[in-house]
């Protein structure tokens, strides 16, 4: 019998791909990747970092919930929406 995988292994599976997939695209090594990146927010060894870049973490639309899934109104999450520049201060121009 398998262990089931929680929620927070589903968001760490997540950000560590995100995180893999943005810095490779520069050139990095795996291991300088996860020294720089992945170490010091997550603190996990080398090996499981490898072990979760082979999970399949459910694709974009995964990741996405989990990000929204903090929010008080998750349905209005849209990470391609900006916010105005003048949105805070009092007297915009």
């Amino acid at each position: 019998m398998r262990k089931r995988k929680g929620r927070s292994h589903e968001k760490r599976v997540a950000d560590v791909n995100r995180i893999y997939d943005q810095y490779s695209k520069t050139g990095l090594s795996n291991r300088e990747i996860w020294k720089r990146y992945i170490y010091p927010v997550w603190g996990i060894c080398e090996r499981q970092f490898y072990n979760l870049l082979k999970v399949d973490g459910g694709g974009e639309t995964a990741t996405r919930e989990l990000q929204a899934e903090g929010f008080l109104f998750p349905e209005l999450f849209d990470e391609d929406e900006r916010r105005r520049a003048d949105y805070f201060k009092k007297d915009p121009e």
